[in-house]
């Protein structure tokens, strides 16, 4: 893989990860409720997951999904299962006194399995990735340049997103607003299950 090539991935690569999805959305969500202490187990929960979905999909396992729509319909609504609950947790979640972080592991596995079982990522990883390997040149070497390349970008843009939210957090004072802030971040985790629920197999 050549430079040229390697620089036009991470552009395309920016380029997605900056649209806020389902993982952007948790992550939002539990940075404005958890505060500045969420944020490395978080971001370090969706790099985890990137790493894990890309390397699968480079290892077949996107194109099983792909051809099979029992493993695609099962992932899929495991993963929409898991952000309504979530959302559902943060609207209902006590407003009163200083917000609680979560559990740095809570919060790590959280966005992972948010990040991992994201199938519409892994079917994008499948259509996108090839589009910067070079087949003259071992495979190996291209895969983990890329995979790193991505879970970097993934865990920068996740960071980002999450100091913000964290920011937000730390000016938060009054339980009314809090209240707020919980039900706006948990309806778009609702929202981002729902609609990871109706994703069409080609979407």
């Amino acid at each position: 893989m050549n430079i040229e090539t390697w620089l036009a991935f991470l552009a395309a690569s920016a380029a997605m990860l900056v649209v806020p999805g389902p993982t952007i959305l948790l992550v939002l969500g539990q940075s404005l409720g958890g505060g500045r202490r969420s944020t490395l187990p978080l971001v370090a929960g969706v790099a985890a997951g990137d790493a894990l979905a890309l390397s699968l999909s480079l290892a077949g396992l996107g194109a099983l999904l792909a051809t099979s729509s029992l493993a695609f319909t099962l992932l899929r609504w495991a993963g929409a299962a898991y952000l309504v609950y979530l959302g559902l947790r943060l609207w209902h979640a006590p407003v009163e006194g200083a917000p609680a972080p979560l559990p740095p592991r809570r919060a790590g596995l959280q966005a992972f399995i948010v990040t991992a079982t994201n199938p519409k990522g892994i079917a994008f990883f499948v259509a996108f990735v090839p589009q910067f390997l070079d087949p003259a040149r071992p495979f190996l070497p291209q895969a983990a340049l890329l995979v790193a390349s991505f879970v970097a970008l993934g865990a920068a843009n996740a960071l980002g997103y999450a100091l913000l939210a964290g920011r937000l957090s730390g000016l938060v004072r009054l339980p009314r607003f809090r209240r707020r802030i919980n039900r706006i971040g948990g309806s778009m985790l609702v929202g981002a299950g729902l609609a990871t629920a109706l994703i069409g197999r080609r979407a």
